[in-house]
Order: structure tokens, then sequence, then C-alpha cells
């Protein structure tokens, strides 16, 4: 699956639940935070399948997640982001609990050189119907 399918799909995943909770009488924030990750280059392609193999998981599993995706930078693939978005801090907090979690954790560990966590505040989603 393309990053524009996933793309696609997280965006329509999004409008619904972001419908949805408007239409719900308590409205809670979506949690939105940005992981800048630095890989060590020579685990870079074990990294990649392992985070594919995580979000694969964690998106079918998980009905908490609206949208995670990583991509990488072209001039610097070692560099890589991931945008994720929960229905709430809830359901975040939850995903850390998770066992697929705790196992991309542990085998990603000596492969990630950094990592920092940037909380974000939603301005706008958009998608193209496809």
């Amino acid at each position: 699956m393309s990053i524009s399918h996933l793309l696609l799909i997280g965006g329509s995943v999004l409008t619904a639940a972001v419908s949805g909770t408007a239409a719900a009488a308590e409205v809670r924030p979506l949690y939105v935070q940005e992981a800048e990750i630095e890989i060590d280059p020579a685990q870079l392609e074990s990294y990649k399948a392992a985070v594919a193999e995580h979000i694969e998981t964690a998106t079918r599993v998980e009905p908490g997640i609206i949208a995670l995706y990583a991509v990488s930078e072209n001039d610097n693939p070692t560099r890589v982001r991931v945008f994720e978005i929960y229905r709430d801090q809830d359901a975040y907090r939850s995903h850390l609990e998770t066992a697929h979690f705790k196992t991309y954790k542990a085998t990603v560990e000596k492969m990630v050189r950094s990592l920092k966590l940037i909380r974000t505040t939603p301005i706008a989603f958009g998608a193209l119907p496809r």
C-alpha cells in the first residue's frame, strides 16, 4: 500500500472521527504528536521493517488510533518522523501498554540514536478522495 493510500485512509478516518466527536455531548481533544527519530544508518532497513510491522498491527487492533504515519527525509533517510493521531490521551496511554508497542520498542531500542516527542495542536486535516 502506498503512502498516498495510507494518507487517504487516515484522512477519511480522521474526518469521520472528528465529525462523530463534534456531535457528541462531550468533545474530547484528539491527542496528536510527532516523533522525530534518528536511526543508526547500518540498521535503517531493519528499523523500517519494524516500524512498518508495528504500525500495521497497531492500526489494525487499536480502536483509539486514528492515524500513524512514518516517513523519512529524502536527503537523510536516517531521519524518520512518525505522525501520530489518537482519539484522545487515554487512547495514547493505552497504546503505550500494548504488547505490540512494547515489542516494537524492544526491537528498535539499539537502532534508535535519538527520539524526540513533540506534542502538537491540530489546526486542519484533509485528504482528497481517490
